[in-house]
């Protein structure tokens, strides 16, 4: 019975906009907010956001992810610099810091986009692991943040893995809406199912 059901467990989650010209008020940073909405839209659980609007300095995105999993985080989300331009250093920012590489994840996220747009292999997201922490590289623009993580009608999207892969690292037991984003996980690995 749904009544019958523990709370969904609290999660601390880094969201990360790198970009020079947001950080420094010249336009208005859109990728904390898409983060923000996307995540309060998909989970169950209780929310403790760590934003952070940074420029793209290599040595200061990886202190950036290096605080938030020191802080506790169990997952960090950065949007931004992650193409070819000179200054986009991310993905090197963050494998600086990485205890794993977990390189599905930008595999799949490229094959989301080559559906939209050729260019997409341009992108160099990449994912890993710190200690009991996933950081996940996402793309630059709101819709391709909100493509990326829920997925396509025929290709599922990467969030679907998050909450497994958070189960993994011995972190809190992730509970997404049906509806934005169905978590998959191995039956033995299921401990209920809420309601949407």
């Amino acid at each position: 019975m749904p009544d019958t059901l523990p709370p969904p467990e609290p999660v601390k989650i880094g969201i990360v906009s790198i970009s020079d010209r947001a950080s420094g008020g010249v336009y208005e940073d859109k990728g904390l907010p898409a983060l923000n909405d996307w995540l309060g839209r998909a989970l169950h659980n209780p929310i403790a956001f760590e934003p952070r609007l940074i420029p793209d300095e290599q040595a200061t995105i990886s202190t950036t992810l290096i605080e938030l999993v020191d802080a506790g985080c169990s997952l960090v989300l950065t949007t931004g610099g992650t193409g070819p331009a000179l200054r986009d250093v991310t993905p090197e920012a963050t494998l600086a810091v990485a205890d794993k590489e977990m390189p599905g994840f930008g595999e799949q996220m490229r094959q989301i986009s080559l559906r939209f747009v050729p260019t997409a292999i341009l992108s160099r997201q990449v994912a890993v692991i710190r200690g009991q922490c996933l950081i996940i590289n996402l793309p630059g623009q709101p819709k391709a943040i909100a493509e990326t993580l829920e997925g396509l009608p025929d290709t599922p999207g990467i969030f679907a893995a998050v909450p497994y892969c958070i189960d993994l690292l011995k972190g809190p037991y992730l509970e997404t809406r049906a509806a934005v984003c169905k978590a998959f996980r191995p039956k033995t690995a299921v401990r209920h199912v809420r309601p949407d």
